[in-house]
């Protein structure tokens, strides 16, 4: 069990007595999955506390043009690891509610405190997310029923990437929202679209290794013949969540056997990890509806933040189930016919490129928004024992380059942390980046993107 420390919970009712004493709040989150779902907890909290508030949701790049407007200014999922000098010296004050490694060795001045837990040992990669940290704050003003957006945080910040299920400070949110019987969470496959997606067609999609059913449906359906799992209960196709406890017993058999034959012996060890995983589902949402598993509903949420539309997540995440929650399916929509499209486009002009260490595309044109999404999707392609890198220009007004990489968790299981490595790269040619062990990314300058390619796939010698 995870026990908050001491130094943590003091920082935490200090911020709970500046917001309960505060007015007038702007908050500024980050525009992610984490990010919403932390704005959300904090915009729950003041409405509740009837706090007059704003809430904007920002990338990193514009902090440093923010105005200090409000008599309390919190940055929820980001702060830690930008400069806010010139917040400092305002008269108004400022709650950081961070879980990204902070600049500052000082969390607590005069006017301007930090709550971090990596001020008190706890790993914020994968102990606690931003939201997180968020309901930590919502709890001490005992608004346990906040706890599953803390629970849909965390697995959208891919805080259970590497272990399969969530840790730490998670495990304690996670508890809190089973305990008021709004979270069921127990060992399951690790197979996306448990509650929405028939189970041929998440299986064509499924794995860090490519195995014979890998974006084929049909050799799906014969692996399900094969293995006695019917494909329909009546006319309805089924779901993982259909699923008996000896069906996905035999299917999980069958998925550790594929795996194991298709990968090197040195991965073998791992493969179990690989199809198996905690699964968390949202006991007030219908079920078969995207929003009934944390997975697919923070997928829901991306496809908002990457169409520049967080403001209808954070209205489905505060509760609207009418109109924001059509338009919120309809930006899905739109997003997976955006995604389908550039991933025939990528196919069709073969833009896959392979290095000895890596292999990568130009995405000429593609969002910078979700250049890591396409990398991640085209991945399953190529090939999964190297890293996918995917290039776009970041917009029109900045024609620097975005470098998003992806990479099976196998490689993650073995050791390579690539959000370090492409920090590292990245400043060697004057950019910057970071990120996990799987999904990780970069901003370089246009001219440098042959020289972060060398760089790159030579730091990768003897490690792949």
């Amino acid at each position: 069990m995870t026990v908050i420390p001491n130094t943590m919970n003091k920082s935490l009712s200090k911020a709970h007595e500046i917001v309960k004493n505060a007015e007038d709040v702007k908050i500024y989150s980050h525009i992610d999955c984490d990010g919403i779902s932390s704005g959300a907890i904090l915009s729950s909290t003041l409405d509740r506390l009837e706090i007059d508030h704003e809430i904007e949701f920002i990338s990193l790049d514009m902090i440093p043009d923010l105005k200090k407007e409000n008599e309390l200014t919190i940055f929820s999922d980001l702060g830690s690891g930008q400069n806010l000098d010139h917040f400092k010296t305002s008269e108004s004050r400022v709650l950081i509610l961070d879980h990204h490694p902070p600049l500052r060795k000082v969390s607590d001045e005069k006017g301007f405190l930090e709550v971090n837990p990596h001020y008190h040992g706890i790993d914020g990669s994968f102990e606690v997310s931003g939201g997180g940290m968020c309901y930590l704050l919502a709890k001490t003003f005992q608004f346990y029923d906040l706890s599953w957006i803390g629970v849909l945080s965390a697995i959208g910040d891919m805080q259970n990437n590497l272990s399969g299920k969530l840790v730490g400070v998670n495990q304690e949110i996670v508890k809190d929202s089973v305990n008021r019987g709004m979270l069921e969470s127990a060992s399951d496959l690790a197979i996306y679209g448990r509650q929405t997606r028939p189970l041929f067609v998440a299986l064509s999609y499924f794995g860090d290794v490519n195995l014979p059913i890998t974006n084929n449906r049909n050799e799906a359906i014969q692996l399900l013949k094969k293995l006695d799992i019917p494909i329909k209960n009546g006319k309805k196709e089924r779901t993982l969540y259909d699923l008996t406890i000896d069906e996905k017993r035999r299917l999980f058999n069958e998925l550790v056997r594929m795996m194991s034959r298709a990968v090197p012996p040195r991965y073998v060890k791992y493969v179990p990890r690989l199809v198996s995983g905690d699964y968390y589902e949202f006991l007030r949402e219908e079920k078969y509806s995207p929003l009934r598993d944390a997975s697919e509903f923070s997928t829901a949420i991306n496809a908002c933040s990457r169409h520049k539309n967080p403001e209808i997540a954070l209205k489905v995440i505060k509760g609207d189930r009418s109109s924001s929650l059509d338009e919120m399916e309809e930006l899905g929509k739109q997003h997976r016919s955006y995604l389908a499209q550039k991933m025939e486009w990528i196919q069709e002009e073969d833009r896959i490129k392979s290095l000895k260490n890596l292999q990568y595309f130009h995405g000429n044109g593609i969002k910078s928004e979700v250049i890591g999404t396409i990398a991640g999707m085209i991945l399953s392609y190529g090939d999964w024992k190297k890293p996918m890198l995917g290039f776009t220009s970041i917009n029109e007004e900045n024609d620097n380059l975005k470098v998003s990489l992806r990479c099976s968790r196998l490689l993650a299981f073995d050791g390579i942390n690539f959000g370090q490595m492409i920090s590292k790269v990245a400043s060697k040619v004057g950019g910057s980046g970071g990120g996990h062990s799987t999904a990780c990314g970069a901003y370089i300058p246009l001219d440098k993107e042959e020289k972060f390619l060398e760089i790159f796939n030579e730091s990768l010698n003897g490690i792949i």
